[in-house]
């Protein structure tokens, strides 16, 4: 026979004064509505001081004390925050001296050469691989393949050497070039491949030698940063879902392993989605033995200048 079950008794339950419960949210947290013709620094003051609002202004901060520090402040970015014409604003960060370095993957080369070298990129793939097109284009297989074999030859990693041969073929738009400026202002700007990903690996020009010799140059430069980077510094990662959080990890890994003390440091992922790896090697697993990891949700053309201008604003 089924066991019967009554209603249960709720006479007996246990309360206690709500003026003694911890609470998360105060009006302290809340919003403000906006006053048109305000400043931006007014702006951002209306924030909601909880969950993204709290974050942000966290890693404003972090941002802000790195570069007060000295500390480097490091980007990720995945080849989507070029096509959405974000370079001229992380260009500005690193002429003023909050951004120390970037990290790209292959696509990020693509990109920015070609917005440098034409003004435009991001082909129709769908259309180009039905006849097999697809990547093909001359100038930016040739030239990108021609500055890694050129570079490796003067000691130069991949990013150093297409920001050194975009100078010496002065495009129409050097000055939106990542590349360029990192050449120009002496930082470090990286690539991190993987084989059989980029365009300019099906091009007859690629050297498969001098492209492994080159991205390893700058794995190891990269590493040098990230040992850097504790008691202060900051690492970004925009938009690269598995390339740039796994580099990341085995940078920092390193600099461990060679005796860095790479702790009480600030990481963030900014992204539209959440990914696993972002989440994991880059906002959680590097900090976990002291600092913090920031999650920001939102289109990088949003958040991006959003984060810019909020980190000059606390500057003056």
């Amino acid at each position: 026979m089924a066991k019967e079950y009554r209603p249960i008794d709720l006479g007996k339950i246990k309360t206690y004064p709500l003026q003694e419960r911890f609470s998360k949210m105060t009006l302290q947290d809340e919003g403000q509505a906006w006053r048109p013709g305000g400043t931006f620094k007014a702006f951002l003051a209306t924030l909601p001081n909880i969950l993204a609002g709290k974050e942000f202004r966290g890693l404003v901060q972090a941002i802000v004390g790195a570069k007060q520090k000295g500390k480097p402040v490091i980007v990720g970015l995945g080849g989507h925050v070029i096509k959405v014409g974000l370079s001229p604003i992380l260009i500005d960060l690193m002429e003023k001296g909050i951004v120390s370095a970037l990290a790209l993957h292959g696509a990020g080369a693509v990109h920015d050469f070609e917005l440098a070298f034409l003004g435009r990129t991001s082909e129709d793939v769908e259309a180009a691989l039905a006849d097999g097109t697809f990547g093909m284009a001359e100038e930016t297989g040739r030239l990108i393949n021609e500055a890694i074999k050129d570079g490796i030859e003067k000691g130069w990693g991949f990013g150093h050497s297409l920001g050194e041969k975009l100078f010496t073929l002065n495009p129409p738009h050097l000055d939106r070039s990542l590349f360029a400026a990192g050449a120009r202002l002496h930082l470090p700007v990286t690539v991190h491949v993987a084989l059989g990903t980029d365009i300019f690996q099906m091009h007859p020009s690629c050297d498969g030698r001098a492209l492994g010799e080159a991205t390893h140059r700058d794995f190891r430069l990269l590493a040098s940063v990230v040992a850097d980077l504790g008691d202060g510094g900051v690492y970004l990662n925009l938009g690269s879902a598995v390339i740039l959080p796994e580099v990341f990890l085995k940078a920092l890994t390193v600099a461990r392993n060679l005796g860095h003390p790479v702790k009480d440091f600030v990481t963030a992922n900014l992204d539209f989605l959440q990914h696993y790896r972002p989440t994991q090697n880059v906002v959680r697993r590097p900090v976990a033995a002291g600092g913090t990891g920031y999650s920001l949700t939102g289109h990088h053309e949003l958040l991006v200048p959003l984060l810019a201008a909020a980190v000059l604003e606390e500057l003056g």
